[in-house]
């Protein structure tokens, strides 16, 4: 099985073509406008393949002389509506979502020393959060489940570095 934090740099512009190619299909499917705008947000999220906060996003954009805060939050709120990306609350950052096509839930694994981030989705997970939330008489309108650790690489290299 393939490390999920690995991307090689080939890998790497494919994921990015991919993701575009995916987000264009699914708002054609729901009727609704990936502007240019939208496009390069979503372009420079992929691009990151780790999480990035939207005033890393306004200031890429800035450079390129096109982009005010609102139209950065707008296109970071359309996004996440139409789930082409996923907000992690703990990091205040936006990362690509790897199945746009399928409703689910966000699970992800992050690591702590080099940022990256593996999106998984068990089902599992999902089904033992409704259990646990209809027991405490509770109804989840959104899951989001982050768990922060040390990717395969970071812990190589820090048994190196011992």
């Amino acid at each position: 099985m393939q490390d999920p934090f690995e991307c090689t740099p080939t890998d790497h512009q494919h994921c990015i073509s991919s993701a575009l190619a995916r987000a264009e299909s699914l708002c054609r499917q729901q009727q609704v406008r990936l502007t240019p705008m939208r496009r390069r947000v979503l372009e420079l999220v992929w691009q990151h393949h780790r999480p990035v906060g939207a005033y890393a996003l306004l200031e890429q954009l800035q450079q390129q002389g096109r982009a005010a805060p609102p139209t950065v939050y707008r296109a970071l709120d359309f996004l996440q509506s139409q789930g082409l990306i996923h907000r992690l609350e703990s990091l205040n950052a936006f990362i690509g979502c790897a199945q746009p096509h399928r409703p689910h839930q966000g699970q992800f694994l992050i690591c702590q020393s080099c940022q990256s981030l593996a999106e998984i989705t068990d089902d599992g997970i999902e089904r033992a959060i409704d259990a646990g939330a209809r027991t405490a008489g509770f109804t989840p309108s959104n899951q989001m489940v982050e768990i922060m650790g040390t990717c395969a690489s970071c812990r190589q290299q820090g048994a190196t570095d011992v």
